[in-house]
């Protein structure tokens, strides 16, 4: 229970994700793993419509493209993975955890607060993903998929903190992390809500 405390402090987050979750994964890991992927495949496209939104934010268009290589080499590490395996990748599946983020964004009164929650919500995935990531990398059974998920907890940390650092150089840090507070508290919500599942990233 350490473990994870500790990983729920260092990200910020207020919620820990209940340590069965990484059993639930275990037992079907082609769907965990399928679903892994479309996040790696959305988190490509979102970065990308980031930018063709935003194109004047000059320093949020070069720190985003190399995000956008990475995503998309991350989607492709986990298909190569499945088929490694013997695994194929399943049909997507509405992501019911992000969709959930986006309602609460549709708050925003412009362009520029869209922004800002944007970035924000954007932070709160890569928070979560990084928290579950790291549960695998320390509690799934194979030694082989524990280093397998600690590269992508890595990854997941440094986008954590580049979409929070956006936010508070394009607003400011009072602002941004009054926002950042009120996405973490209705992210505690949102997950208390919602049916642990091992079948989800989310």
């Amino acid at each position: 229970m350490e473990t994870v405390e500790k990983g729920k402090r260092v990200l910020g987050i207020e919620l820990a994700t209940d340590p069965r979750w990484v059993n639930l994964a275990e037992f079907d890991l082609e769907e965990i793993l399928s679903d892994h992927a479309y996040c790696e495949q959305k988190a490509t496209t979102s970065c990308i419509s980031l930018i063709q939104r935003y194109p004047e934010y000059v320093e949020l268009v070069q720190e985003l493209m190399p995000i956008v290589t990475e995503e998309w080499g991350h989607f492709r590490l986990v298909v190569a993975e499945m088929t490694k395996r013997g695994m194929k990748l399943g049909r997507q599946r509405k992501d019911q955890y992000v969709n959930r983020l986006r309602d609460f964004m549709k708050r925003a009164n412009n362009r520029e607060e869209k922004l800002l929650h944007e970035l924000i919500i954007f932070a709160m995935i890569e928070a979560r993903s990084c928290e579950r990531f790291r549960l695998l990398s320390l509690h799934i059974s194979e030694d082989e998929l524990k280093e397998f998920y600690h590269r992508f907890m890595v990854s997941e940390a440094g986008h954590y903190k580049l979409f929070l650092k956006l936010a508070k150089q394009y607003f400011t840090e009072e602002l941004a992390q009054e926002t950042w507070k009120e996405m973490l508290a209705f992210e505690t919500d949102l997950l208390g809500d919602m049916e642990l599942r091992g079948d989800r990233m989310h």
